[in-house]
């Protein structure tokens, strides 16, 4: 006799509460899930497939803790947070099914929970409340990129269908409010603009980075899940020992700064990169380009490894790096940036519009020492 199908609401496993829907964060990260919150204070994350519990309870761990990956490291299980797991979930009617079956399709899914102690929690809390005046003091005198909301999309309109004929006329016009447009009526536009990154030409191919960041920028602001996939697919193709990543680096860098609020959690991600010295030119120009609007997001991250780029024998590294450091006020590296003064060396920096600027190590170290004896606190 087969077993009689039930289907309940999720529920929460610490109060017994009813749960809504997971959603998208509003910060995306490299390893996304839908998440949400329950009353009682728990925090729950969706895995639709239940293939991916322990990536799902790393996130989960770490939004409880306010996105502080560090502090959340330092936790123990049962002794400064609870876990709980609601299996046979089907995220699409958002229900439990005890058959794990719904209509022929197998359901798979798992909402896991995570609750810290109250103690813990305060902390996370008050760790939270100083990590904002942080960021508040590092990111004073920064160039915020400017956040534009961009017009819901006439639903009557007509939607036009994305070619790469189309995609590769609306780059070579710069035609950022086209581009903008035929994303929301095609979601195939970003794939296409990844593709022109295939590009010989380096003037032209940091145009087109520059373009696609100006592009997501915008689109962001009302769909940003395909630009978290186009980060995603960038990511992997850096990733890929087999192929070239032309562009890819600088178009992350470029994606990342135009909107950190969103995809700022993306950033220590590039530092990956930084084993292959065919791309560490391109990691730390994609850092520059992020400090330059939040310094604090290169301050989350490791960013002490690259000082001794400041003796790299390539001009270029020794350049970028000092431009970096100034950038985030780095009163650590203030003595080994004094040597770079008196460097004649040249280079070529790539900074707004995508444009091209001849530069000497001696005058990015020499801004460097000033920004970050401005940043300094009186004596």
């Amino acid at each position: 006799m087969s077993k009689q199908r039930i289907t309940t609401p999720p529920w929460c496993p610490f109060c017994g509460q009813k749960v809504g829907r997971a959603t998208d964060a509003i910060e995306r990260k490299m390893h996304e899930f839908k998440v949400g919150r329950c009353g009682c204070g728990a925090v729950y994350s969706c895995d639709p497939t239940g293939h991916n519990i322990g990536s799902a309870m790393v996130e989960t761990l770490v939004l409880a803790c306010d996105n502080n990956w560090d502090f959340a490291w330092d936790l123990l299980p049962e002794d400064d947070y609870l876990t709980g797991l609601v299996e046979d979930y089907d995220e699409l009617t958002h229900l439990v099914v005890n058959t794990k079956n719904m209509d022929g399709r197998p359901v798979r899914g798992v909402l896991y929970f995570v609750r810290l102690h109250t103690a813990i929690s305060e902390i996370s809390q008050r760790v939270k409340e100083k990590k904002t005046i942080q960021s508040t003091q590092q990111n004073a005198g920064a160039e915020p990129a400017p956040l534009i909301l961009e017009p819901l999309p006439d639903p009557r309109r007509k939607r036009n269908k994305a070619t790469k004929e189309a995609v590769r006329e609306l780059v070579t016009r710069t035609d950022i409010d086209g581009l903008v447009a035929l994303c929301f009526d095609d979601k195939k536009t970003l794939r296409l603009l990844q593709r022109l990154l295939y590009e010989p030409d380096e003037a032209r191919r940091m145009r087109i980075a520059w373009i696609i960041g100006q592009v997501c920028s915008r689109v962001a602001s009302r769909e940003p899940g395909q630009v978290s996939e186009l980060l995603h697919r960038l990511f992997e193709a850096c990733s890929d020992s087999a192929a070239t990543p032309w562009g890819m680096v600088e178009t992350l860098g470029e994606v990342i700064a135009g909107r950190p609020d969103i995809f700022g959690a993306f950033t220590r991600h590039l530092l990956n990169y930084m084993n292959d010295s065919s791309t560490q030119r391109q990691v730390i120009g994609a850092l520059a380009k992020i400090a330059k609007g939040r310094p604090d997001l290169i301050r989350e991250t490791t960013f002490f490894n690259l000082f001794h780029f400041l003796h790299h024998p390539d001009p270029a590294l020794r350049g970028l790096v000092a431009l970096l450091m100034g950038r985030i006020r780095a009163t650590e590296v203030a003595l080994q940036l004094m040597p770079l003064v008196e460097d004649l060396a040249e280079l070529s920096i790539w900074e707004e519009n995508g444009q091209q600027q001849t530069s000497t190590v001696s005058s990015l170290a020499r801004e460097a020492v000033a920004r970050i004896h401005e940043g300094e606190p009186p004596k």
